[in-house]
């Protein structure tokens, strides 16, 4: 008798980036990376644990669970952009990301940490330090950073949908290809019994 093997699992812990919001059903940047892993010979389930409007408070405090149900071996953590929106203090963001690596490591998960940027609606000290605080968390806690979600097409209106703020379909593979450059040499490929 041969057991299955569960692949493992990639678990996507984010805001509306990566939830897809305002996109056509599997059409996010998540859906291209399970896309993708298959395509590549690599034997991954994507777990997409996004919520729309999330903060980094709100993921902190459901993150133990989202670790205990899909047990992941890679957590991409996609949070912060709500927390700089709304101009949240910049020390209580940095302590949310540092439990939450803290505990994927505590559960032998790596994790991928994702950078934001904020328009300078706070003035350009607060933008530059929320900035700074991806940067600061990443490399304290020495894991990779994406030092920018939305790198090389943030500035190109077309590219986004009609609120100016989400990505719409056509950035998705530039988030994707973002995100593959630090998430690939994390990767091995599959070597299946039978």
């Amino acid at each position: 008798m041969i057991l299955a093997v569960e692949p493992p699992v990639i678990l996507v812990f984010g805001d509306s980036l990566s939830a897809g919001y305002g996109l056509p059903q599997g059409k996010g940047w998540v859906d291209l990376l399970q896309k993708k892993l298959v395509d590549g010979g690599f034997d991954y389930r994507v777990v997409n644990a996004s919520i729309s409007g999330e903060t980094s408070l709100g993921g902190r405090n459901r993150f133990a669970a989202a670790l205990a149900t899909h047990k992941p071996q890679i957590v991409i953590l996609e949070l912060g952009s709500n927390d700089g929106l709304r101009g949240q203090p910049l020390p209580d963001l940095r302590d949310n990301l540092v439990a939450m690596i803290q505990e994927a490591r505590r559960t032998r998960a790596q994790v991928v940490l994702t950078g934001m940027r904020i328009p300078p609606n706070y003035g350009p000290d607060y933008t530059k330090k929320f900035q700074a605080v991806f940067t600061e968390v990443a490399r304290a806690e020495r894991v990779p950073l994406v030092p920018f979600l939305l790198e090389g097409f943030a500035s190109q209106r077309e590219m986004f949908q009609s609120d100016g703020i989400h990505p719409n379909e056509q950035a998705q593979r530039l988030i994707l290809a973002n995100v593959w450059e630090l998430l690939a040499p994390k990767l091995h490929k599959a070597v299946r019994p039978g």
